[in-house]
C-alpha cells in the first residue's frame, strides 16, 4: 500500500492526484500558460482537503515527458522543490502511457490498441502505440518523435488499418488520418490519476528513484539540450 502524489503539466492542462492504498482523489485544469501559477496551489488545495502534509507520502509521481518543454520544465522543478524538501523518491511516468491508460478507463470494455500522438510543433508528433493489459497497459514500440506523414508511411507499425483506436490532438494533422484509426478522440490530455496509478504499480516494483536521476523525457532536441547544459557548466 501506498501514498502518492501525482502531477503533470505537459500539456495545455495541469492536473494533481493522490494515490492513496487504492483511492484516487483528482483535480484538472485547462490552465495554457498558467501552470507555474496553477499546479502548486492545487497540489495545497489537494492534500489540505485530505488533511496529509508532504511527509505523509511515500514518494511523488510526475509527467515525464514527452511534452511541452516549458510545461516539463515547469513540472520537474516543483517535482524537485517537494522531494528535496520533504525527502521523498520521485517516479518519473510516460505522459504518452498515462493517455493511454486514460482511455481504457474510460473504455473498460475496448481490447484494441491504441495510437496515442501529441502534437510536438513543427509538423511533427510525439506517438507510442499501447495494448491492454490486466496489469494496465504496455508499449508496442519505443516512444518516438516524428513527421506524420513519414509515420503514415511506415510499414512497420504494430497496428492495423482500421484496428486501432486513435488518441491525442496530435491526430489534428490530416496525414496521420491516412492510418484510418477505426475512432478518434482528439480532445485528451496526459491525467494526473492515471500517472499516480501507473506510479503505484512502478511503487510496488521497486521502480522508484532518487529526485536528482529524474530528468525529463523530450525526445527531440536531446543534443542540444546536454550543449546547453555543458555551456551553463562552463559559465
Amino acid at each position: 500500500m501506498a501514498l502518492i502524489l501525482a502531477l503533470d503539466s505537459s500539456t495545455d492542462a495541469c492536473s494533481v492526484a493522490l494515490y492513496a492504498d487504492g483511492e484516487l482523489s483528482a483535480s484538472f485544469e485547462l490552465a495554457a500558460k498558467s501552470h507555474t501559477q496553477r499546479l502548486l496551489p492545487m497540489v495545497d488545495e489537494l492534500l489540505t482537503g485530505r488533511g496529509i502534509g508532504l511527509a505523509d507520502l511515500d514518494a511523488i509521481a510526475f509527467g515525464r515527458g514527452p511534452g511541452s518543454f516549458t510545461g516539463l520544465r515547469i513540472c520537474m522543478g516543483i517535482v524537485q522543490g517537494l522531494a528535496f524538501g520533504a525527502n521523498l523518491p520521485v517516479i518519473p511516468v510516460s505522459t504518452l502511457e498515462a493517455m493511454a491508460l486514460g482511455h481504457y478507463r474510460a473504455n473498460p470494455t475496448s481490447s484494441a490498441p491504441v495510437l496515442v500522438a501529441l502534437d510536438a510543433r513543427m509538423n511533427e508528433v510525439y506517438w507510442c502505440a499501447y495494448a491492454p493489459t490486466a496489469e494496465g497497459v504496455i508499449a508496442l514500440v519505443e516512444e518516438a518523435v516524428i513527421k506524420p506523414e513519414l509515420l503514415a508511411e511506415d510499414s512497420n507499425l504494430p497496428v492495423s488499418h482500421h484496428a486501432f483506436m486513435g488518441v491525442g490532438p496530435g491526430w489534428h494533422y490530416p496525414a496521420m488520418l491516412s492510418l484510418a484509426p477505426q475512432s478518434l478522440q482528439l480532445d485528451a490530455h496526459p491525467r494526473a490519476e492515471e500517472m499516480a496509478l501507473i506510479a503505484a504499480r512502478l511503487w510496488a516494483e521497486g521502480k522508484a528513484i532518487n529526485v536528482l536521476e529524474a530528468e525529463p523525457v523530450y525526445l527531440r532536441d536531446t543534443v542540444s539540450w546536454q550543449k546547453r547544459q555543458r555551456i551553463r557548466a562552463v559559465d
